[in-house]
Order: structure tokens, then C-alpha cells, then sequence
């Protein structure tokens, strides 16, 4: 039978809607992560000690595949498949049991008879396809090449901070990505916190920059944590990136680093046998681009704080011209007691473990939560053709957008070794392009 207006108009408005279903889903990416440490896990020496007990990068992707954000195949590539087994445990007891998230599908790398293969991401990259997501969460020195194999294959590629250690091989990561068509960020949730997002709103309306100081620690039971990789580099690359980002995705549009003193403090971790410093300083002399006026950063980071009511301290003061903001990251005003964990400040905006009244995961609206599922949706985007890569240097923390960081961690580090001499950075169609240290 022939079909009047209204009819054929519903059957087109079907099909169309069957289409654009099927399009979504071949538009999803599959995740890889790679690193299957504590942050990623939950899984690690002393994951019975922290605040992240369930994790937060798996706990996460597991979500967002349940909200059909990401495709239904998800991994972990790791060094040692002999640690599986007790992961695998940890996650069934952590995130499936308490919020019914499915973990025994989850493919790993390498077997489980495997004691040590640092490179078996490239394994696992044949059950991946390009346009698929990986997200790196491994020691410092590794991100370099682990990101490098990612987007030459034309993963999009999200990597924890800082994202590498030098600005050469952060340019050459950014050239990379570009002839890949990849997308790659830095995974820097502080960004989707709601009061650092105002606060940098707030800061466009202040004029000129002229100080900032912040402060971020974790506790000694961090360096025996990450004992295995934390001589190879240092506490500034590991915390001190969080705050420089902040401010770079503040300042950057008005202002920019121009040099580097950095100072250290030693003893604690030398004394437990790591070659690394207990406390770094970075001081920064910047220079708006407009007037030419100076303004001066500092930046401290440590990993020998004693335990407290936080895991991580942290706090910055931002002076402009016009006015000044603080902000105590650490203290939300919330504060819990407790038989079995003592008295804690928690920051639930961050992530939150609780669940919702019906036994569900509620942790979708936090921060440490959104910066994933930011670069998720953005990568769908890019699949989908509704947007390139170079359309979110606005929204996220993209490699080329965040060159800056990467200079100031390395002038600090050469800083340091030069015994704190003054370390310019320099310029070049206005993007860091080296390095030049005061004779």
C-alpha cells in the first residue's frame, strides 16, 4: 500500500534514527590503558593506605562503556601479567562488587605468565584499531616513547602529568599527533574543577599578572610507592605540573615564562636510598606580552609531608593588578571522623567512591571523572567527522596548547643540575623553542 506524507515521513524519520544509532555506535572508541598502577587500579603497594582504593582511570572507563561513551572493548597493558591475577581480585572486589561494573572482561597484557615485559602496550595495540583511545599511566620517564608508538599509529592518546620531561620530545610528540590526525592531551582534571574553573575565569578580569604561588605534597609512604621509578625523575615533574599547568592555561593568552631558578631540598628520600630530592622550588619570572611588566611564580612541590587529613596538600594565591584569588585545594570544608580512618577533610568534587541510593556509582559529576569523559566525547567527535583535533585546544589540555609547562618542568630541571643557575626560555614563533643557562 502507498504511503501518505505523514507515513512516509515516519518511516524516513526511522530509518534515519536506525541510522544515526548504528553511526554512533561504529563512532565509539575502544580504551586501552596502559600503566595498571594505583591511580589506574587501585591496585598497588600500599592502595590499602590511600584515598583512591578503587582506583580512578578503570573505575572511570568502565563507567563511561556502561553510559555507551566508549565502545565495549576495554584494556590494560601492564609490564608484569604476573601481577593480573591479584589486580583482577582487587577489581572484582573494588569496583564490581560494590557497583556492579563488569571487570572480568577487561583484556590484559601481557599473559599471565609473563614476569617483565615493558613493551607489551605493542601486543596489545593488535586488538586496538587507530582512532581507538589510550591512556597512559605509567612512571615519568616512559611517557615519551609509550606516546610516541600511541599516536604515530593514530591512537588518540591522553597522558597523566607531566607528559613528557623535555620540550624537544614534547614538540616532537605534537608533530606526530598532527600528521597522525590524533588527538593528544595532557590528563589534567584540576581543569574541570569547578572553583579553578572560575577562579581562571575570574582571573582574565585582573589585569596583568604579577605573583603566584602554589603548594602541593604527598605524604613519605609515596616515595616508597613509587621507589622504583622516582630517581628517574622528580617530584617537580610529578606535582609541580599540576599547578604550572593551572596557571600556563591561565596566563598563557597575556603572559609568558621567560626564566627559571630552581631549588631543592634533600635528605628524607636519599636517606631511604633514592637518589631524588624530598622538595623542589621553581621560581619564574614571567612578562606580560603587552606592557612588558614582570610578574614572578613559585612553585613547590614535596613528597616527604607527614600523613594528615589529606593525601595531597595543596594551595595557590594568584595576584593580579586588578586584584588576587586563593584557593585551598586540599580543604572543601568537609570534614568526616571516623573509628577506622580518624579525622579526614574529604573532597568528594574530585571523585567520590559513595554510592547513590540505589547501590550505583555516583562519581560521573566530579572532576577527576570529567577529565576523562571530556577527551572521550571529544574523540567521538573526531570519529563521528564533527571535529579535528586542533578544535579542542580551548577545552582541553592539548599537547600544542601546553608546550609552556613542558619548558618550565625542564628549565627547572636544568636549573637544578646547572647548581641553580638562571635558565631562559626561549622563544620562537611564539611557542618555547629551547634553552639558553646564565654563564
Amino acid at each position: 500500500p502507498q504511503l501518505d506524507a505523514r507515513g512516509l515521513h515516519e518511516v524516513l524519520v526511522c530509518v534515519s534514527s536506525a541510522s544515526m544509532a548504528e553511526g554512533t555506535a561504529r563512532s565509539l572508541p575502544n580504551v586501552l590503558m596502559i600503566g595498571a598502577g594505583e591511580y589506574t587500579t587501585g591496585y598497588g603497594k600500599n592502595s590499602s593506605k590511600t584515598d583512591k582504593g578503587a582506583g580512578v582511570v578503570a573505575l572511570t572507563c568502565l563507567h563511561l562503556r556502561e553510559q555507551g561513551k566508549v565502545g565495549s572493548k576495554i584494556g590494560i597493558a601492564a609490564t608484569s601479567g604476573k601481577k593480573f591475577p591479584a589486580i583482577r581480585s582487587h577489581m572484582k572486589a573494588n569496583i564490581t562488587d560494590v557497583y556492579g561494573l563488569p571487570t572480568e572482561d577487561v583484556l590484559t597484557y601481557p599473559a599471565d605468565t609473563v614476569d617483565r615485559d615493558p613493551k607489551a602496550y605493542l601486543e596489545a595495540f593488535n586488538d586496538f584499531a587507530p582512532g581507538d583511545i589510550c591512556i597512559i599511566f605509567t612512571p615519568d620517564d616512559t611517557h615519551f616513547e609509550i606516546a610516541l608508538e600511541c599516536v604515530r599509529r593514530g591512537f588518540h592518546t591522553l597522558v597523566t602529568k607531566p607528559m613528557v620531561k623535555t620540550l624537544a620530545q614534547h614538540t616532537k610528540l605534537v608533530e606526530t599527533a598532527a600528521e597522525s590526525a590524533a588527538l593528544l592531551a595532557v590528563e589534567v582534571h584540576k581543569r574541570f574543577d569547578p572553583i579553578y574553573a572560575d577562579a581562571r575565569d575570574r582571573i582574565r578580569d585582573l589585569g596583568d599578572f604579577s605573583f603566584f604561588f602554589s603548594y602541593m605534597s604527598q605524604p613519605k609512604l609515596q616515595l616508597e610507592t613509587f621507589r622504583s621509578w622516582a630517581a628517574d625523575s622528580d617530584i617537580s615533574y610529578y606535582l609541580n605540573s599540576h599547578h604550572i599547568d593551572f596557571h600556563v592555561w591561565c596566563c598563557s593568552s597575556f603572559a609568558r615564562p621567560v626564566s627559571v631558578v630552581a631549588t631543592a631540598s634533600t635528605g628524607v628520600a636519599r636517606g631511604m636510598g633514592i637518589d631524588t630530592e624530598d622538595t623542589i622550588t621553581l621560581t619564574v619570572q614571567w612578562r606580560n606580552t603587552e606592557s612588558g611588566c614582570l610578574g614572578t611564580a613559585v612553585y613547590t612541590s614535596s613528597w616527604i609531608a607527614a600523613p594528615s587529613d589529606v593525601h595531597s596538600q595543596q594551595r595557590w594565591h594568584y595576584m593580579g593588578q586588578g586584584g588576587e584569588l586563593q584557593v585551598d585545594q586540599a580543604h572543601r570544608g568537609f570534614y568526616e571522623a571516623t573509628d577506622a580512618n580518624g579525622f579526614k577533610s574529604i573532597n568528594p568534587l574530585f571523585v567520590k567512591y559513595t554510592r547513590d541510593s540505589r547501590g550505583r556509582f555516583a562519581g560521573h559529576r566530579t572532576y577527576g571523572y570529567r577529565s576523562f569523559e571530556a577527551f572521550c566525547e571529544a574523540v567521538v567527535d573526531i570519529r563521528s567527522g564533527h571535529a579535528v583535533p586542533e578544535d579542542f585546544k580551548r577545552e582541553l589540555a592539548t599537547g600544542s596548547s601546553t608546550l609552556e609547562v613542558t619548558a618550565i618542568l625542564e628549565a627547572g630541571r636544568r636549573s637544578l643540575d646547572a647548581g641553580g643557575k638562571r635558565v631562559e626560555i626561549l622563544f620562537a614563533d611564539d611557542r618555547p623553542s629551547g634553552f639558553n643557562i646564565e654563564s
